[in-house]
């Protein structure tokens, strides 16, 4: 595998968009962490509020638990402002209606750089990806130009934004650039420990914050100097 690039920083605010609470913390965090402790200024936006994400909790009782996590690990790597759309979690569906929110969002925020998460079909490790990824990833990628023209989506009545020069998709399998968190990496644990409800739910791997996340953390750096690092497929417009 060719080496990473580094991860352009001559910009000074992003807005990140994934679908549920936890995506950025599972390998993005630590990037985030590192550019707020530049100064540079960051967002989110979730599509859903993950109500579907933990099988022993009903949609009703789960929702309003994980908003509060999200925002709790968002705070974690320097993070206070949080948005949240009402898109159903598992049924997420790629189309106007997304697009149009999330570039609602783009032209609002006013970002030079887009963050989201993975969209192609795969993780790196070969295993499927879901679909809500998928259809958020991608939205936000098209959402991008959405932005940008006052002809699309004229109902929203705000301006345009063309300012975006960078879309950053966090743990693809076509990774071209990367960041190293070395000193952001115990931001990056922090921000996925404050999933607490999300994590007693899980088992294997995942459950675990700090291997979890050393683990890739250490694979990227391979292809990036031996730091530690976090990946991201970086498309520029």
């Amino acid at each position: 595998m060719a080496d990473l690039e580094a991860v352009p920083e001559d910009w000074a605010s992003a807005l990140v968009v994934v679908a549920h609470p936890d995506d950025m913390e599972y390998g993005g965090a630590g990037a985030i962490a590192r550019w707020t402790a530049q100064g540079k200024k960051i967002a989110y936006l979730l599509a859903c509020r993950g109500e579907a994400g933990i099988d022993s909790l009903s949609p009703e009782e789960c929702a309003p638990l994980r908003v509060d996590e999200q925002i709790a690990s968002c705070a974690a790597v320097g993070v206070t402002e949080v948005e949240f759309l009402d898109h159903p979690d598992g049924m997420i569906e790629y189309g106007l209606p997304l697009r149009r929110d999330i570039a609602a969002a783009i032209r609002r925020h006013r970002p030079e750089f887009v963050i989201t998460g993975n969209f192609r079909e795969t993780w790196p490790s070969g295993n499927l990806n879901m679909a809500d990824h998928i259809a958020v990833g991608r939205a936000a990628v098209d959402a991008v130009r959405d932005a940008g023209n006052r002809w699309v989506f004229r109902d929203l009545d705000i301006e345009p934004w063309n300012g975006v020069r960078y879309v950053a998709a966090a743990s693809s399998p076509m990774a071209t650039h990367a960041v190293d968190i070395t000193d952001s990496f115990a931001a990056s644990v922090a921000s996925l420990r404050e999933h607490k409800a999300y994590l007693e739910a899980l088992s294997g791997d995942m459950a675990d914050p700090e291997p979890f996340l050393r683990d890739m953390a250490e694979a990227a750096g391979q292809r990036f100097g031996g730091v530690l690092a976090t990946s991201f497929e970086l498309l520029r417009l």
